[in-house]
């Protein structure tokens, strides 16, 4: 068994043994609200959003962008369990920004293990085993964050599963001082109707 496997299994028992009511704990976020942040493991939304077990929805993933399955969560969150107010956060010093669909298209057609990255750019490890199935999906890159974030707050807004009552709020969580950031034309785009 793997060191990080046993180490996950052992943090599990010692959270179980002290898992205490959290059983009854209902299937609705008692706070009614969501939030979209980017999987990068220095944010912790819990922590910076005041999070307890059972107040919120986090529906994470690579840049906290509102993708198709983003969206369908977010949809979910409120249709079946009564999300009322929804945030965007992306982040400062943020992986997505640092390539473009075509750099991560061209490393998976030539291999599928993992790419290393300098001063000159990303660069393929070798090994072949490549896939061009890289080519059919939206990589949703960061190329500017202010705008990153006002986009996906837009296409949110403009759903047509989304309702016209819920706010959407825009942020960028600030890696150096943790704190979180308006981004003002995204929380006006955002708002309620």
């Amino acid at each position: 068994m793997s060191t990080i496997r046993n180490e996950v299994l052992s943090a599990n028992q010692t959270y179980a043994s002290n898992f205490g009511d959290k059983g009854k704990l209902p299937m609705p976020p008692g706070r009614h609200f969501a939030i979209l942040p980017c999987m990068d493991a220095r944010l912790d939304p819990a922590k910076y959003a005041g999070l307890a077990e059972g107040d919120a929805h986090v529906i994470r993933n690579a840049g906290g962008r509102a993708s198709d399955d983003a969206i369908r969560s977010l949809v979910i969150s409120y249709k079946l369990l009564g999300t009322r107010e929804w945030f965007v956060i992306h982040h400062t010093d943020c992986g997505m920004e640092t390539f473009t669909d075509d750099v991560m298209r061209k490393l998976l057609r030539s291999s599928l293990k993992t790419a290393s990255v300098d001063a000159s750019g990303w660069h393929d490890a070798g090994g072949g085993g490549g896939s061009p199935e890289g080519e059919h999906i939206s990589w949703l890159t960061i190329p500017h964050q202010e705008q990153s974030v006002l986009e996906d707050v837009q296409r949110i807004r403009n759903h047509p599963l989304v309702p016209g009552d819920i706010p959407i709020y825009g942020y960028i969580y600030d890696v150096k001082s943790g704190r979180l950031i308006e981004v003002p034309a995204a929380t006006e785009a955002g708002r309620a109707r």
